[in-house]
């Protein structure tokens, strides 16, 4: 389909979805907060602090949706400052919690801004105000009007570590007329995997434009611990009725029904682990609450990290969970963790990341659904780094075995550690390839 009869389609259709999409967006805002902060970013318009800021030189800009890419985004950030540091970047992200996140890293080189809305007027004007060198796109979106607007400036576009799944390669082929005239405009693709490759050409990126260069994400050679943060933690734990010598079992980024399932579990392996303990990390911080209920229906005491009930009762014989209702801080649990499940696998589709525990050193298990990292899941399982059941009855017994069995957690650990080395150097390749390109415009 010729590339103007697609944008016509898309940008007839936009109003209508963005309308469509207001309300959820409304309500998802309010939960996390922040929806009015900044928002007329979205709309392209800046406070004036800001607007200097973009008058200081052509920036790098990097988009990255939510929390998880704006901490890649962050190591990226991080390696390209420390090789050249007179290079100025924005980072936008999408998510309001994305932004807290980012906004805290705010310095004389780094900007943090809200992704404006691919309304073409918006764009036009964002991208006039802020005369970007490049544009890097973090895993996975991709705005067609931007990428459009940006394409005809002559302003090179660049899809790092980037990620498609079997299912949203289907799901794209399905649209492949609207999709490949948007995805022939990337000038550059970098991916973890071979596997990647063919995926993506699929949707239209050209062979030669891609590069496998391994996966940020994985990358351990940044995945240092903050101590101040994992003591941080510790105590806050201790304080609020966690015995000090404990071994932690830890839930990371659950979805609604897999707290209840690790409290059952963790609750049955009190009588042969008496020392365990569980930490919940919801996926969604916004959920703390209504986690909290359920729990507390099902018998449970949930003591949350962020309530304005600070007050615990020590002296009640319920079983004990501490939940994690904050964000940018599961790194750092992990480093606290005996063991850790990974969540979305049980009670929902498509996974959550299963390297970020690996790469802290932990015996880490997954449920059955893990769709979005088929390839990094297949390496791992084949290198028995990773311990994957088919479902929910497989959680006691394999958590109670690996409880039990230090010299198997210990083969998890090493084996995991081996089966990372190939993504070594990734962030530092893509930052090769972020300032070749630099050099070259």
């Amino acid at each position: 389909m010729p590339r103007f009869l697609v944008y016509l389609i898309y940008n007839s259709l936009l109003p209508g979805f963005l309308l469509l999409g207001l309300p959820a967006f409304i309500v998802k805002g309010v939960k996390r907060g922040g929806l009015t902060r900044n928002f007329r970013q979205r709309l392209g318009w800046f406070h004036e602090q800001t607007l200097h800021r973009f008058e200081s030189g052509h920036p790098l800009w990097i988009h990255a949706v939510s929390v998880g890419e704006v901490l890649l985004a962050l190591k990226i950030i991080k390696t390209l400052h420390e090789t050249e540091p007179r290079i100025k970047i924005l980072l936008s992200t999408t998510t309001t919690t994305a932004f807290d996140v980012a906004d805290e890293h705010t310095h004389e080189f780094l900007t943090v801004i809200h992704n404006p809305v691919d309304i073409p007027f918006v764009n036009s004007r964002v991208i006039k105000l802020i005369k970007p060198e490049q544009l890097i796109l973090i895993e996975a979106e991709i705005w067609p009007n931007l990428v459009r607007q940006l394409n005809n400036r002559g302003i090179p576009i660049k899809l790092v570590n980037a990620r498609l799944s079997p299912r949203s390669q289907r799901r794209y082929q399905k649209a492949l007329h609207f999709i490949r005239p948007v995805f022939s405009q990337i000038d550059q693709v970098t991916v973890p995997f071979e596997a990647d490759v063919a995926r993506w050409v699929s949707v239209g990126i050209d062979r030669d434009r891609i590069r496998v260069l391994g996966s940020v994400k994985f990358d351990n050679a940044l995945a240092v611990s903050d101590n101040d943060k994992i003591n941080e933690l510790k105590e806050w734990l201790i304080q609020h009725g966690l015995p000090r010598n404990s071994r932690i079992m830890l839930g990371g980024s659950t979805h609604d029904g897999e707290e209840l399932l690790l409290a059952e579990t963790a609750q049955k392996l009190k009588a042969d682990h008496p020392d365990l303990e569980l930490v919940i990390i919801p996926r969604h911080a916004e959920r703390g609450r209504e986690i909290a209920k359920q729990l507390e229906t099902a018998g449970f005491l949930p003591i949350l990290r962020k309530t304005d009930e600070t007050k615990v009762d020590s002296s009640s014989s319920k079983k004990k969970i501490w939940i994690a209702n904050t964000t940018g801080e599961l790194r750092s649990w992990y480093f606290l963790a005996e063991i850790v499940v990974v969540g979305k696998s049980f009670c929902g589709r498509g996974g959550q990341n299963p390297v970020e525990p690996i790469l802290t050193g932990k015996p880490t298990i997954v449920g059955p659904n893990m769709e979005n990292f088929v390839d990094i899941i297949s390496n791992l399982v084949k290198d028995d780094a990773i311990v994957q059941i088919a479902g929910h009855e497989s959680l006691f017994p394999t958590v109670n075995q690996l409880l039990s069995d230090p010299t198997r957690c210990e083969a998890l650990i090493r084996n995991g550690a081996t089966a990372l080395e190939r993504h070594q150097g990734a962030t530092k390749r893509t930052v090769e390839m972020i300032l070749e390109g630099l050099r070259s415009h």
